[in-house]
């Protein structure tokens, strides 16, 4: 006999939002890893020194490889040139608009927002609602019917992981919410998490990006080659396979309805290059625990956490083979997750009470 598979109702607005609410999993009190407040105020303090190095780097190397793929449009070249160009063009404009949308980047508010919305027209994202969608993922990071920014059902819709691959799912989503902005309308989804007061921004916002992916289409146009639109807009499409992989290994095939970042979210070790693409979101248990300190001192609130959270994933490509094996065992097993043991120095993971029950979960 086939197994069915009842699935949840993952929208803002079906029943899963009032059932989260029943179970006081709605801006609830979150399970914190004991750090002292000295310590902890130290790692808190903003400067902008990294992220001004950080950024001339980017840019630096956005110029160097945009010239390199330009100069071999036309030829096999492009092919490389491109791919380079397009992984430098989104995915660290997928971790510059996250950084600077917690306003810990820089310690200069103005550099913080510039970067935010650089990074968010460059990764095709509505810069005033992904800053509201975003504090609701911390409020209820992957509470199902509260968390926007759930990348797939459980069990996983593989279709929707394929075409994000090209972001051809969310990316057609983001479009059509960027014509519906510039006419002055939002989704009802929307309405659920922004603050009416912030609408006439969102609005405003949406027509100026509009007016730059005119003047890029107007470009193509007039030189007759589609290059401009390869330098500017398409890059998000052809580039966004690394945002998706980072994105899969921060919460996939982990708990749901939790109050323990312990169990909802992964961190894991990498390697230099991989770190200065994702701007350190590999400490991710860390960052949603303290989402208030920087990206640059994230590897040592990772060292002062470490006797309390489960041993981190060796490597960026060990965190995807543990989460494409959950995934494709939750499809026979939906019930099933991934709960790493923790070491004896630290304190018991906090279950919400009615979140036990409803999966089942062993030790890797």
């Amino acid at each position: 006999m086939a197994l069915v598979v009842q699935r949840r109702d993952y929208s803002l607005t079906g029943p899963e939002s009032e059932r989260a609410r029943e179970k006081g999993l709605v801006a609830a009190e979150w399970y914190v890893s004991p750090v002292p407040r000295a310590t902890m105020k130290a790692l808190m303090k903003r400067r902008n020194g990294p992220a001004i190095r950080d950024t001339l780097i980017w840019f630096g190397l956005l110029a160097i490889f945009g010239a390199a793929a330009c100069l071999s449009w036309g030829t096999w070249w492009a092919i490389p040139a491109f791919l380079a160009y397009g992984i430098l063009y989104a995915t660290p404009a997928d971790s510059r608009w996250h950084e600077c949308g917690h306003g810990t980047a820089f310690k200069t508010p103005w550099m913080n927002e510039a970067l935010y919305q650089i990074a968010s027209f460059m990764v095709l994202r509505s810069a005033t609602p992904w800053r509201w969608s975003h504090a609701r993922h911390h409020t209820d990071t992957i509470i199902v019917g509260r968390d926007p920014e759930i990348i797939t059902e459980w069990p996983p819709l593989w279709k929707i992981l394929w075409m994000q691959l090209f972001d051809l799912y969310g990316g057609p989503i983001e479009i059509k919410r960027f014509f519906l902005h510039a006419l002055g309308r939002m989704e009802r989804t929307e309405a659920e998490y922004i603050p009416s007061g912030e609408f006439p921004k969102v609005y405003r916002e949406a027509r100026l990006c509009l007016l730059v992916w005119l003047l890029v289409l107007a470009a193509c146009l007039y030189t007759g080659s589609l290059l401009p639109a390869m330098l500017v807009g398409l890059p998000t499409f052809y580039g966004f396979a690394i945002v998706l992989a980072f994105g899969m290994t921060q919460h996939l095939g982990l708990h749901e309805d939790v109050l323990d970042h312990r169990l909802n979210s992964r961190t894991i070790y990498m390697n230099p290059v991989l770190r200065f693409l994702y701007w350190n979101m590999n400490y991710h248990i860390e960052h949603h625990m303290f989402p208030m300190v920087p990206y640059h001192a994230l590897p040592k609130l990772h060292e002062e956490m470490k006797a309390d959270c489960p041993a981190a994933c060796p490597s960026f490509l060990a965190a995807l083979k543990e989460v494409i094996r959950a995934l494709r065992r939750q499809k026979h097993d939906p019930a099933y997750v991934v709960v790493k043991p923790l070491p004896p120095t630290a304190r018991p993971y906090q279950y919400h009470r009615e979140a036990t029950p409803q999966a089942r979960s062993e030790p890797l």
